[in-house]
Protein backbone atom coordinates (compact mmCIF):
# COMPACT_ATOMS: atom_id res chain seq x y z
CA UNK A 1 0.00 0.00 0.00
CA UNK A 2 1.79 3.19 -0.74
CA UNK A 3 2.32 5.82 1.21
CA UNK A 4 -0.84 8.14 0.97
CA UNK A 5 -3.15 5.27 1.40
CA UNK A 6 -1.86 4.65 4.33
CA UNK A 7 -2.17 7.93 6.00
CA UNK A 8 -5.96 8.46 4.82
CA UNK A 9 -6.10 4.89 6.58
CA UNK A 10 -4.80 6.81 9.56
CA UNK A 11 -6.81 9.87 9.33
CA UNK A 12 -9.96 7.62 8.59
CA UNK A 13 -9.31 5.41 11.76
CA UNK A 14 -8.49 8.20 14.00
CA UNK A 15 -11.65 10.13 13.14
CA UNK A 16 -13.99 6.69 13.92
CA UNK A 17 -12.07 6.29 17.14
CA UNK A 18 -11.92 9.77 18.31
CA UNK A 19 -15.65 10.24 17.26
CA UNK A 20 -16.61 7.16 18.99
CA UNK A 21 -14.85 8.36 22.32
CA UNK A 22 -17.11 10.57 21.95
CA UNK A 23 -19.77 8.37 23.36
CA UNK A 24 -17.91 7.14 26.00
CA UNK A 25 -17.45 8.35 29.37
CA UNK A 26 -14.72 10.33 29.86
CA UNK A 27 -12.61 8.26 32.07
CA UNK A 28 -12.43 5.75 29.81
CA UNK A 29 -12.04 8.53 27.07
CA UNK A 30 -9.61 10.69 28.45
CA UNK A 31 -6.80 8.33 28.89
CA UNK A 32 -6.63 7.62 25.05
CA UNK A 33 -7.11 11.05 24.30
CA UNK A 34 -4.31 12.00 26.00
CA UNK A 35 -1.83 9.14 24.62
CA UNK A 36 -3.54 9.76 21.26
CA UNK A 37 -2.22 13.82 22.01
CA UNK A 38 1.46 12.94 23.30
CA UNK A 39 2.11 10.49 20.08
CA UNK A 40 0.82 13.63 17.93
CA UNK A 41 2.86 15.97 19.75
CA UNK A 42 6.08 13.86 19.00
CA UNK A 43 5.19 13.55 15.60
CA UNK A 44 4.56 17.20 14.92
CA UNK A 45 7.86 17.97 16.96
CA UNK A 46 9.75 15.90 14.41
CA UNK A 47 8.71 17.76 11.60
CA UNK A 48 9.35 20.96 13.43
CA UNK A 49 13.23 20.15 13.71
CA UNK A 50 13.52 19.75 10.22
CA UNK A 51 12.15 22.86 9.35
CA UNK A 52 14.68 25.57 9.87
CA UNK A 53 17.78 23.44 8.07
CA UNK A 54 16.16 22.38 5.78
CA UNK A 55 14.44 25.59 4.46
CA UNK A 56 17.79 27.70 5.30
CA UNK A 57 19.77 25.20 3.38
CA UNK A 58 17.77 24.57 0.34
CA UNK A 59 17.48 28.55 -0.17
CA UNK A 60 21.04 28.99 0.20
CA UNK A 61 21.90 25.79 -1.66
CA UNK A 62 19.68 26.67 -4.89
CA UNK A 63 19.82 30.75 -4.82
CA UNK A 64 23.47 30.48 -4.36
CA UNK A 65 24.32 28.03 -6.89
CA UNK A 66 22.46 29.15 -9.27
CA UNK A 67 23.97 33.19 -8.60
CA UNK A 68 27.07 31.73 -9.22
CA UNK A 69 26.58 29.54 -12.06
CA UNK A 70 25.63 33.41 -13.73
CA UNK A 71 22.11 31.71 -15.18
CA UNK A 72 20.57 34.24 -13.38
CA UNK A 73 22.11 37.12 -14.56
CA UNK A 74 22.08 35.97 -17.92
CA UNK A 75 18.36 35.74 -17.84
CA UNK A 76 18.34 38.96 -16.11
CA UNK A 77 16.04 40.65 -14.00
CA UNK A 78 13.06 39.83 -16.08
CA UNK A 79 13.15 36.24 -15.33
CA UNK A 80 13.63 36.87 -11.30
CA UNK A 81 10.94 39.60 -10.84
CA UNK A 82 8.23 37.68 -13.45
CA UNK A 83 9.04 34.38 -10.92
CA UNK A 84 8.53 37.04 -7.66
CA UNK A 85 4.93 38.55 -9.29
CA UNK A 86 3.78 35.54 -10.89
CA UNK A 87 3.68 33.85 -7.33
CA UNK A 88 3.12 37.36 -5.19
CA UNK A 89 -0.36 37.71 -7.49
CA UNK A 90 -1.35 34.25 -7.18
CA UNK A 91 -0.99 34.07 -3.39
CA UNK A 92 -2.79 37.08 -3.21
CA UNK A 93 -5.69 36.25 -5.30
CA UNK A 94 -5.95 32.89 -3.07
CA UNK A 95 -6.51 35.08 -0.23
CA UNK A 96 -8.70 37.15 -1.34
CA UNK A 97 -11.48 34.42 -2.75
CA UNK A 98 -10.34 31.56 0.04
CA UNK A 99 -11.04 33.93 3.06
CA UNK A 100 -14.37 34.97 2.50
CA UNK A 101 -15.41 31.28 1.60
CA UNK A 102 -13.62 29.50 4.37
CA UNK A 103 -15.12 32.12 6.74
CA UNK A 104 -18.37 30.63 6.07
CA UNK A 105 -17.75 27.21 7.15
CA UNK A 106 -19.33 26.39 10.36
CA UNK A 107 -17.18 25.16 13.40
CA UNK A 108 -18.78 24.82 17.14
CA UNK A 109 -17.02 27.96 19.37
CA UNK A 110 -16.76 25.24 21.74
CA UNK A 111 -14.64 22.78 19.30
CA UNK A 112 -12.79 25.88 18.71
CA UNK A 113 -11.75 26.59 21.84
CA UNK A 114 -10.75 23.04 22.59
CA UNK A 115 -8.55 23.12 19.79
CA UNK A 116 -6.73 25.91 21.17
CA UNK A 117 -6.30 24.77 24.36
CA UNK A 118 -5.02 21.08 22.98
CA UNK A 119 -2.81 23.41 20.67
CA UNK A 120 -1.23 25.09 23.55
CA UNK A 121 -0.56 22.05 25.67
CA UNK A 122 1.17 20.54 23.21
CA UNK A 123 3.33 23.50 22.38
CA UNK A 124 1.39 25.06 19.69
CA UNK A 125 1.55 28.34 18.67
CA UNK A 126 -0.90 30.74 19.70
CA UNK A 127 -2.32 33.71 18.58
CA UNK A 128 -0.81 36.72 19.62
CA UNK A 129 -1.52 40.49 19.25
CA UNK A 130 -0.85 41.83 15.49
CA UNK A 131 2.21 43.89 15.18
CA UNK A 132 1.92 47.25 13.88
CA UNK A 133 3.24 47.34 9.94
CA UNK A 134 6.43 48.82 10.95
CA UNK A 135 7.63 46.73 13.01
CA UNK A 136 6.88 43.72 11.27
CA UNK A 137 9.45 45.19 8.46
CA UNK A 138 11.77 45.94 10.99
CA UNK A 139 11.01 42.02 12.64
CA UNK A 140 12.14 41.36 9.04
CA UNK A 141 15.68 42.20 9.70
CA UNK A 142 17.02 39.60 12.27
CA UNK A 143 19.82 41.18 14.42
CA UNK A 144 20.66 38.02 15.71
CA UNK A 145 19.82 35.14 12.97
CA UNK A 146 20.93 32.50 15.12
CA UNK A 147 18.70 33.30 18.00
CA UNK A 148 15.72 33.94 15.01
CA UNK A 149 16.67 30.41 14.60
CA UNK A 150 16.43 29.45 17.98
CA UNK A 151 12.90 31.13 18.69
CA UNK A 152 11.56 29.54 15.65
CA UNK A 153 11.14 32.76 13.97
CA UNK A 154 11.02 31.47 10.31
CA UNK A 155 10.44 34.79 8.19
CA UNK A 156 13.90 36.53 9.57
CA UNK A 157 15.39 33.43 8.94
CA UNK A 158 14.27 33.11 5.29
CA UNK A 159 15.81 36.51 4.67
CA UNK A 160 18.89 36.10 6.23
CA UNK A 161 18.74 32.74 4.35
CA UNK A 162 18.61 34.60 0.99
CA UNK A 163 20.58 37.88 1.84
CA UNK A 164 23.65 35.02 2.85
CA UNK A 165 22.95 32.94 -0.70
CA UNK A 166 23.31 35.89 -2.99
CA UNK A 167 26.63 37.21 -1.27
CA UNK A 168 28.22 33.91 -1.05
CA UNK A 169 27.12 34.18 -5.24
CA UNK A 170 30.03 36.87 -5.13
CA UNK A 171 32.46 34.93 -3.38
CA UNK A 172 35.72 33.23 -5.53
CA UNK A 173 35.07 30.28 -6.64
CA UNK A 174 37.66 28.50 -4.58
CA UNK A 175 36.09 29.10 -1.65
CA UNK A 176 32.62 29.21 -2.71
CA UNK A 177 32.25 25.91 -4.24
CA UNK A 178 33.32 24.14 -1.15
CA UNK A 179 30.73 26.03 1.00
CA UNK A 180 27.68 25.38 -1.19
CA UNK A 181 28.96 21.79 -1.86
CA UNK A 182 28.36 21.29 2.07
CA UNK A 183 25.22 23.21 2.48
CA UNK A 184 23.71 20.91 -0.36
CA UNK A 185 24.92 18.08 1.56
CA UNK A 186 22.81 19.43 4.67
CA UNK A 187 20.22 19.99 2.10
CA UNK A 188 20.39 16.81 0.82
CA UNK A 189 20.50 14.92 4.24
CA UNK A 190 17.27 17.29 5.83
CA UNK A 191 15.44 16.11 2.70
CA UNK A 192 16.50 11.95 3.58
CA UNK A 193 15.52 12.81 7.26
CA UNK A 194 12.21 14.49 6.54
CA UNK A 195 11.68 11.59 4.29
CA UNK A 196 12.31 9.36 7.05
CA UNK A 197 9.69 11.07 9.28
CA UNK A 198 7.24 11.10 6.98
CA UNK A 199 7.23 6.44 6.90
CA UNK A 200 5.60 7.59 10.32
CA UNK A 201 3.06 10.19 8.97
CA UNK A 202 0.03 7.10 9.24
CA UNK A 203 1.32 6.62 12.94
CA UNK A 204 1.25 10.29 13.50
CA UNK A 205 -1.95 11.47 11.62
CA UNK A 206 -3.85 8.97 13.09
CA UNK A 207 -2.31 10.36 16.60
CA UNK A 208 -3.64 13.93 15.89
CA UNK A 209 -6.90 12.93 14.43
CA UNK A 210 -8.68 11.43 17.23
CA UNK A 211 -8.06 14.04 19.82
CA UNK A 212 -9.32 16.48 16.41
CA UNK A 213 -12.44 13.96 15.62
CA UNK A 214 -13.39 14.02 19.28
CA UNK A 215 -13.01 17.81 20.04
CA UNK A 216 -14.83 18.54 16.18
CA UNK A 217 -16.84 15.43 15.71
CA UNK A 218 -18.47 15.56 12.28
CA UNK A 219 -17.88 19.09 11.47
CA UNK A 220 -14.28 18.40 10.87
CA UNK A 221 -15.14 15.94 7.81
CA UNK A 222 -17.36 18.96 6.22
CA UNK A 223 -14.37 21.09 6.92
CA UNK A 224 -11.44 19.03 5.51
CA UNK A 225 -14.04 18.94 2.21
CA UNK A 226 -14.83 22.09 1.80
CA UNK A 227 -10.70 22.46 2.20
CA UNK A 228 -10.21 19.58 -0.54
CA UNK A 229 -12.78 21.86 -2.91
CA UNK A 230 -11.64 24.96 -2.42
CA UNK A 231 -7.77 24.63 -3.55
CA UNK A 232 -8.87 21.90 -6.36
CA UNK A 233 -11.25 25.06 -7.10
CA UNK A 234 -8.51 28.13 -7.00
CA UNK A 235 -5.99 26.24 -8.44
CA UNK A 236 -8.11 25.56 -11.79
CA UNK A 237 -9.00 29.58 -11.42
CA UNK A 238 -5.79 31.08 -10.94
CA UNK A 239 -4.34 28.27 -14.17
CA UNK A 240 -7.35 29.24 -15.99
CA UNK A 241 -7.85 33.11 -15.97
CA UNK A 242 -4.36 34.09 -14.85
CA UNK A 243 -1.68 31.96 -15.78
CA UNK A 244 -2.86 31.06 -19.43
CA UNK A 245 -3.73 34.70 -20.58
CA UNK A 246 -0.42 36.03 -18.94
CA UNK A 247 1.62 33.28 -20.86
CA UNK A 248 -0.51 33.97 -24.24
CA UNK A 249 -0.26 37.64 -24.00
CA UNK A 250 3.24 38.37 -22.58
CA UNK A 251 4.58 35.42 -24.48
CA UNK A 252 5.56 34.87 -28.18
CA UNK A 253 3.20 31.95 -28.64
CA UNK A 254 -0.30 32.21 -30.28
CA UNK A 255 -3.00 30.69 -28.34
CA UNK A 256 -3.15 27.30 -29.96
CA UNK A 257 0.41 26.71 -29.92
CA UNK A 258 0.72 27.90 -26.52
CA UNK A 259 -1.64 25.38 -25.79
CA UNK A 260 -0.05 22.45 -27.25
CA UNK A 261 3.06 23.59 -25.68
CA UNK A 262 1.57 23.06 -21.99
CA UNK A 263 -0.33 20.01 -22.49
CA UNK A 264 2.15 17.24 -22.88
CA UNK A 265 4.14 18.17 -19.33
CA UNK A 266 0.74 18.71 -18.03
CA UNK A 267 0.11 15.01 -18.65
CA UNK A 268 2.82 13.99 -16.69
CA UNK A 269 2.81 15.95 -14.10
CA UNK A 270 -0.98 15.23 -13.27
CA UNK A 271 0.02 11.69 -13.23
CA UNK A 272 3.22 11.43 -11.39
CA UNK A 273 2.67 14.26 -9.00
CA UNK A 274 6.24 15.63 -9.85
CA UNK A 275 7.51 18.40 -11.27
CA UNK A 276 10.98 16.88 -12.33
CA UNK A 277 9.07 13.79 -13.77
CA UNK A 278 7.80 16.19 -16.25
CA UNK A 279 10.99 18.30 -17.24
CA UNK A 280 12.31 16.25 -19.83
CA UNK A 281 8.74 17.06 -21.36
CA UNK A 282 8.83 20.41 -20.70
CA UNK A 283 12.34 20.93 -22.44
CA UNK A 284 11.08 19.49 -25.64
CA UNK A 285 7.79 21.56 -25.50
CA UNK A 286 10.18 24.72 -25.07
CA UNK A 287 12.45 23.58 -27.94
CA UNK A 288 9.23 22.06 -30.25
CA UNK A 289 7.96 25.80 -30.31
CA UNK A 290 11.26 26.86 -31.07
CA UNK A 291 12.04 29.00 -27.69
CA UNK A 292 15.54 30.06 -27.36
CA UNK A 293 18.08 28.11 -26.11
CA UNK A 294 18.87 29.93 -22.94
CA UNK A 295 14.96 29.44 -22.58
CA UNK A 296 15.42 25.82 -22.74
CA UNK A 297 18.19 24.56 -21.32
CA UNK A 298 18.34 27.26 -18.51
CA UNK A 299 14.84 28.51 -17.51
CA UNK A 300 13.12 25.48 -17.85
CA UNK A 301 15.17 23.57 -15.79
CA UNK A 302 15.65 25.74 -13.40
CA UNK A 303 11.94 27.15 -13.01
CA UNK A 304 11.03 23.39 -12.79
CA UNK A 305 13.54 22.89 -9.72
CA UNK A 306 12.42 26.20 -8.05
CA UNK A 307 9.46 27.47 -8.82
CA UNK A 308 6.47 25.94 -7.08
CA UNK A 309 3.34 28.47 -8.78
CA UNK A 310 1.22 25.80 -7.31
CA UNK A 311 2.43 26.38 -3.66
CA UNK A 312 1.27 29.82 -3.81
CA UNK A 313 -2.53 28.69 -4.37
CA UNK A 314 -2.16 25.30 -1.72
CA UNK A 315 -0.58 27.43 0.93
CA UNK A 316 -2.58 30.04 1.67
CA UNK A 317 -6.05 28.16 1.55
CA UNK A 318 -4.37 25.75 4.08
CA UNK A 319 -3.07 28.44 6.40
CA UNK A 320 -6.45 29.89 6.10
CA UNK A 321 -8.36 26.74 6.50
CA UNK A 322 -6.09 26.39 9.54
CA UNK A 323 -6.87 29.20 11.10
CA UNK A 324 -10.24 29.08 10.76
CA UNK A 325 -10.05 25.28 12.26
CA UNK A 326 -8.43 27.36 15.22
CA UNK A 327 -10.39 30.30 15.28
CA UNK A 328 -7.29 32.71 14.82
CA UNK A 329 -8.59 35.81 13.22
CA UNK A 330 -6.34 37.14 10.34
CA UNK A 331 -5.47 40.87 10.15
CA UNK A 332 -4.01 42.60 7.45
CA UNK A 333 -0.70 42.20 8.65
CA UNK A 334 -0.98 38.43 8.94
CA UNK A 335 -2.45 38.65 5.53
CA UNK A 336 0.77 40.32 3.93
CA UNK A 337 3.22 38.20 6.22
CA UNK A 338 1.57 35.12 3.78
CA UNK A 339 1.72 36.13 1.25
CA UNK A 340 5.95 37.03 1.80
CA UNK A 341 6.42 33.61 3.49
CA UNK A 342 4.36 31.62 0.35
CA UNK A 343 6.40 32.98 -2.22
CA UNK A 344 9.25 32.89 -0.45
CA UNK A 345 9.06 29.76 1.19
CA UNK A 346 7.73 28.10 -2.41
CA UNK A 347 11.36 27.85 -3.14
CA UNK A 348 12.30 25.95 -0.86
CA UNK A 349 9.78 23.15 -0.98
CA UNK A 350 11.25 20.02 -0.95
CA UNK A 351 11.21 17.29 -3.99
CA UNK A 352 9.28 14.28 -1.60
CA UNK A 353 6.40 13.65 -1.42
CA UNK A 354 3.69 16.17 0.85
CA UNK A 355 6.65 18.39 -0.07
CA UNK A 356 4.09 21.39 0.05
CA UNK A 357 2.86 20.65 3.20
CA UNK A 358 6.16 20.20 4.79
CA UNK A 359 7.39 23.53 3.33
CA UNK A 360 4.47 25.55 5.14
CA UNK A 361 4.77 25.24 8.61
CA UNK A 362 6.68 28.40 7.81
CA UNK A 363 4.11 30.30 6.96
CA UNK A 364 2.11 28.65 9.94
CA UNK A 365 4.67 29.67 12.43
CA UNK A 366 4.45 32.88 10.31
CA UNK A 367 1.08 34.10 11.54
CA UNK A 368 0.86 31.91 14.91
CA UNK A 369 -1.22 29.13 13.69
CA UNK A 370 -0.75 26.04 15.36
CA UNK A 371 0.92 23.46 13.17
CA UNK A 372 -0.98 20.17 14.38
CA UNK A 373 -3.58 20.83 11.74
CA UNK A 374 -1.33 19.70 8.97
CA UNK A 375 -1.87 15.92 9.52
CA UNK A 376 -5.19 16.64 8.42
CA UNK A 377 -3.59 18.78 5.20
CA UNK A 378 -0.84 15.71 5.07
CA UNK A 379 -3.64 12.78 4.96
CA UNK A 380 -6.20 14.31 2.14
CA UNK A 381 -3.39 15.73 -0.31
CA UNK A 382 -3.54 13.19 -3.11
CA UNK A 383 -6.17 15.09 -5.21
CA UNK A 384 -4.58 18.70 -4.14
CA UNK A 385 -1.26 17.67 -4.98
CA UNK A 386 -2.25 16.58 -8.25
CA UNK A 387 -3.45 19.97 -9.58
CA UNK A 388 -0.74 21.66 -7.23
CA UNK A 389 1.86 19.72 -9.66
CA UNK A 390 0.13 20.58 -12.63
CA UNK A 391 0.18 24.02 -11.32
CA UNK A 392 3.38 24.21 -11.07
CA UNK A 393 4.36 22.82 -14.41
CA UNK A 394 1.92 25.41 -15.85
CA UNK A 395 4.07 27.81 -13.74
CA UNK A 396 7.32 27.19 -14.74
CA UNK A 397 6.18 27.48 -18.42
CA UNK A 398 4.58 30.74 -18.29
CA UNK A 399 7.40 32.07 -17.15
CA UNK A 400 9.55 30.25 -19.63
CA UNK A 401 7.01 31.63 -22.68
CA UNK A 402 7.18 35.34 -21.16
CA UNK A 403 10.91 35.68 -20.74
CA UNK A 404 11.51 34.51 -24.36
CA UNK A 405 11.59 37.85 -26.31
CA UNK A 406 8.71 38.43 -28.53
CA UNK A 407 8.85 37.42 -32.23
CA UNK A 408 8.13 39.58 -34.75
CA UNK A 409 4.99 39.96 -36.42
Amino acid sequence: MSLTLRVLAGLVAGFVLGTALTRMPASAAGPIIAASAVAGAIFINLIRMTVIPLVASMLVASIGGAAASGALARVGLRAIASALVLLAAAAVTTIAIAQPVLSRVAIDAGAVAALRAQAAGTGGQASTATPTLGRWIVDLVPPNPVKAAADGVMLPVIVFAVLFALALAKVDAARRNPALNAIDGVAAAMQRLVAAILTLAPIGVFALAVPLAATLGASAAGAVAVYIVLVVALTLFVGAVFLYPVGILLGPLPARTFFSYCAPAQAVAFASRTSLAALPVMVESAERVNLPPLVSAVIVPLAASLFRLGAAVAQPVGVLFLARLYGIALGPTELVAIVFAVVLTSFAVPGIPFGSIIAMVPVLNAVSVPVEGIAILLAVDTIPDMFRTTENVTGSLVLAAIVAPKRPA
